[in-house]
């Protein structure tokens, strides 16, 4: 089975002591291909150094609701110029991590709606895919994305919303980003939408070094853990761990416009 890891945070000082060992077993396990997600412009540059050392990864650099309050104005502005100077770099893949996240209350909505819409324009104009993040923020994301009208899509990533949500997100032309949340046994709710999910609007992802899956609780998540990700999900939507490795690895090359 050939995978793709949608997003993963590699570069995180978690993966310091044993980064060549760990992408060396995720490789063994068929795990070809990696995404690294920078969330503010202090992480940029060491994403861009550890995907520049591994041909099989690809970046992705966004502005993350979560850390707001770090964020300055001129980051917006040097998250345009990191594009510009990239600009059609294979390894350059995505806008993102970007998003809401009404999960902490904190968080200034209007600062996030804002900071968001900035970099879906971005996105736009640079026609790279966007990844986005969404914690308790479904309507408000999928109002904004309705207006904006991307002609390029991307990934809502971590997944965990109602079947209407889905419809809309995939009528929008995203897929849906499926990790390790899913595997555990009390995920009601997503086992009952796992089941009535197409397969070609679904990507798998870790979120490395958070959301372990139920199979590796409370420890480090890796791309290493998702062929195990792959045949819980699968054994939920009841076909092969084939299929939907398959599905799923086409559908990141089709978001990722890669061969």
């Amino acid at each position: 089975m050939e995978l793709i890891d949608s997003h993963t945070h590699l570069d995180f000082p978690d993966f310091d002591a044993d980064r060549p060992a760990l992408l060396a077993e995720s490789r063994a396990l068929g795990v070809r291909r990696m995404v690294v997600l920078g969330v503010y412009e202090g992480n940029w540059q060491r994403v861009w150094d550890l995907v520049q050392s591994d041909a099989d990864l690809y970046a992705a650099f966004g502005l993350h609701p979560v850390y707001l309050d770090q964020h300055r104005p001129e980051d917006l502005s040097a998250l345009g110029d990191w594009l510009t100077r990239l600009r059609g770099h294979q390894q350059l893949c995505a806008v993102g991590e970007i998003g809401l996240d009404y999960f902490i209350e904190t968080l200034d909505r209007e600062r996030q709606q804002s900071l968001f819409e900035a970099q879906l324009q971005l996105a736009a104009d640079f026609e790279l895919p966007a990844l986005i993040h969404v914690r308790r923020s479904h309507a408000a994301v999928i109002a904004t994305l309705k207006r904006l009208k991307l002609k390029r899509a991307g990934i809502i990533h971590a997944f965990a919303g109602s079947r209407e949500e889905a419809r809309e997100y995939i009528k929008l032309g995203f897929k849906l980003g499926l990790g390790g949340a899913p595997t555990w046994p009390q995920a009601l709710r997503m086992h009952r939408v796992l089941a009535e999910l197409p397969l070609e609007s679904i990507v798998l992802e870790t979120d490395s070094p958070d959301m372990a899956p139920a199979m590796f609780p409370g420890v480090r998540n890796t791309p290493a853990h998702l062929p195990a990700i792959c045949a819980a999900l699968a054994e939920w939507m009841k076909i092969s761990p084939e299929q939907l490795a398959a599905a799923s690895t086409a559908n990141s090359c089709e978001v990722f416009g890669w061969q």
